[in-house]
């Protein structure tokens, strides 16, 4: 938790939210299917409070994981540079 802590503070606040909207989204998208974190684990290949990690948008989560999760229940992620808004 400690390096979460340390990580944020040097990561901006847009890229923070960021990272909280895709783990509520990862949240949303595993209680829907009607899975809980053990299976989103197993499934992924990682530890469950890796999951918790993700879903409570904590930072220093590796990235891999995070886009890993994501994929599992079907959602994209699309880049786009920070001085253009998301059409």
């Amino acid at each position: 938790m400690a390096q979460g802590k340390r990580i944020s503070a040097e990561i901006d606040n847009d890229a923070l939210q960021a990272i909280k909207e895709m783990g509520a989204a990862a949240k949303q998208a595993r209680v829907q299917a009607g899975e809980g974190q053990a299976s989103a684990a197993a499934r992924l290949g990682v530890h469950v409070q890796t999951i918790g990690r993700i879903e409570a948008g904590e930072p220093g989560v590796a990235i891999s994981h995070m886009m890993g999760l994501l994929a599992l229940y079907g959602i994209s992620v699309k880049l786009c540079p920070a001085d253009r808004p998301v059409p």
